[in-house]
């Protein structure tokens, strides 16, 4: 008979926290739900339940296929849950990583104090807009 699995101690094993206190963390704060209901540390895992993972600003949903009880490598932990996770939702956290890069041509030396302000105001305006969306 197998012994009864935490929930903290699922989502370590399976590598989406990198250590057990951060899962312990989450649940106490929240950011893990089931059927959009906050769940504790010591809610017992069952195969074919669907949980919603938020970890900073990404947000996953999974589903358990299997439970592990011990921290396994990555190629192992990967089969033990499903990432039903929308595409859309995955690209736009890759997206927020995906900045312009600001360059100056070679041997023009350093910006003025116009250019300096010109560059602020253009990475300002930048990073504003998509907080607005």
């Amino acid at each position: 008979m197998a012994e009864k699995l935490r929930i903290d101690k699922y989502l370590w094993s399976i590598r989406l926290f990198k250590t057990r206190s951060l899962a312990t963390d989450a649940c106490r704060a929240g950011r893990v739900k089931k059927e959009g209901n906050n769940i504790k540390p010591s809610y017992e895992v069952k195969v074919g339940e669907i949980y919603q993972v938020s970890k900073a600003v990404e947000k996953k949903t999974i589903k358990v296929l299997d439970l592990l009880y011990t921290r396994v490598d990555a190629k192992k932990a990967v089969l033990a849950y499903a990432d039903l996770t929308p595409p859309e939702e995955t690209a736009k956290y890759k997206s927020m990583f995906q900045s312009p890069v600001l360059t100056r041509d070679r041997g023009t030396g350093r910006p003025t104090k116009k250019d300096r302000r010109d560059i602020d105001d253009l990475s300002d305006s930048f990073f504003n807009d998509d907080d607005e969306d």
